[in-house]
Order: C-alpha cells, then sequence, then structure tokens
C-alpha cells in the first residue's frame, strides 16, 4: 500500500464522464489486448494529487455456451500534449498504480452481468511539463483459456461492454 502525505490541499478541478467508448471486449488468451472503456484529459501541475474512480459493465452473452471469462480493468494514463498525436504507442501510456489501480474478476453463465469499480489516488510527478494536461483512462481486456475453439487463431467472441459506466478525476493541489 503506498501513502500519500500532502500539506493541507484543496479541490482544485474535477472531471467526469459517463461516456462509453467501447461496446465490446474480444475474448482472447493474451492480457494485453485493452481497449479503452473512458477517458477523461484533465488539466493538472506538478505534484497535484489526483483521486480517481471508475466502473463499467460487461455482460457474457456468448452463444452457444456462454464459458467463464476473465475481465481485468486498469487505470492508465498518459501525456496529451507531448506532441506524439497520432503517433502514441502503448510505450507512452503507464498504469497509475500497478497493484491498487486494477481489479480482475471472471465473468460466467451464472453471473452473465458483470460490474467493476478501480479507484486510485495519484500523484503528479514533480518533472510533469507546466501546462500539460494529462488523459486517464480506464481500460479493460477478456481473456478466456476457452478463447479460440476453432484454432484459427482469432477472437470471434466478445462481451458485450454495456452503456453504463462512470470515471472521475478530482483533482487538488496544496492550499
Amino acid at each position: 500500500m503506498t501513502t500519500i502525505s500532502l500539506p493541507a490541499i484543496r479541490l482544485a478541478g474535477f472531471h467526469s464522464t459517463n461516456e462509453v467508448a467501447a461496446t465490446s471486449l474480444p475474448v482472447d488468451l493474451p492480457t494485453n489486448t485493452w481497449r479503452t472503456i473512458l477517458r477523461v484529459v484533465a488539466p493538472v501541475a506538478a505534484g497535484d494529487l489526483l483521486d480517481v474512480s471508475a466502473w463499467f459493465k460487461v455482460t457474457n452473452d456468448i452463444r452457444p455456451v456462454a464459458y467463464p471469462v476473465g475481465v481485468g480493468a486498469h487505470l492508465w494514463a498518459y501525456d496529451v500534449d507531448d506532441g506524439k498525436g497520432a503517433a502514441r504507442t502503448a510505450d507512452d501510456w503507464w498504469r497509475l498504480d500497478p497493484e491498487a489501480g486494477s481489479v480482475g474478476m471472471n465473468v460466467h453463465r451464472d453471473l452473465h452481468h458483470l460490474v467493476l469499480p478501480v479507484e486510485v489516488a495519484y500523484q503528479v510527478p514533480d518533472d510533469w511539463p507546466t501546462g500539460h494536461r494529462i488523459v486517464i483512462a480506464l481500460r479493460a481486456d477478456a481473456h478466456s483459456t476457452a478463447w479460440d475453439k476453432d484454432g484459427d487463431g482469432v477472437a470471434q467472441d466478445r462481451l458485450t461492454v454495456d452503456p453504463y459506466g462512470r470515471l472521475t478525476v478530482r483533482r487538488y493541489c496544496p492550499a
């Protein structure tokens, strides 16, 4: 567990969205085929403390037989003003907290619907460039050993990402 202690702080910004970007998650074996579910762009400054919380819902309606599927969700970030634009790669993203900023669970026939909540506190690095904004994203992937029953290596099955969810970023700065 990471403890962050700051002098007196004040709320400097509140950014939230319920605009779910993905409609499905492909079920495959790798655990690195992330899809962005929700994202928020927020102005930040070096040393700011971000209180990030998010949730979204998936449905396992795989037919003809709904098999167990592991769903992982993590909070990620990148510097939107780094000049990379469309040239941004996976290496430009980082997880806010690899331990606390992630959650996972299996969704199966009996459960059918799964809500995954995740939250983390994140301190903006001291070397954050002045005037740059941060993108905070809730990203998820779905995986199962039963993902490729026909052996062609192409993920055919998908979990439905329901159009419900929320990502909230509260920005605190020194008082």
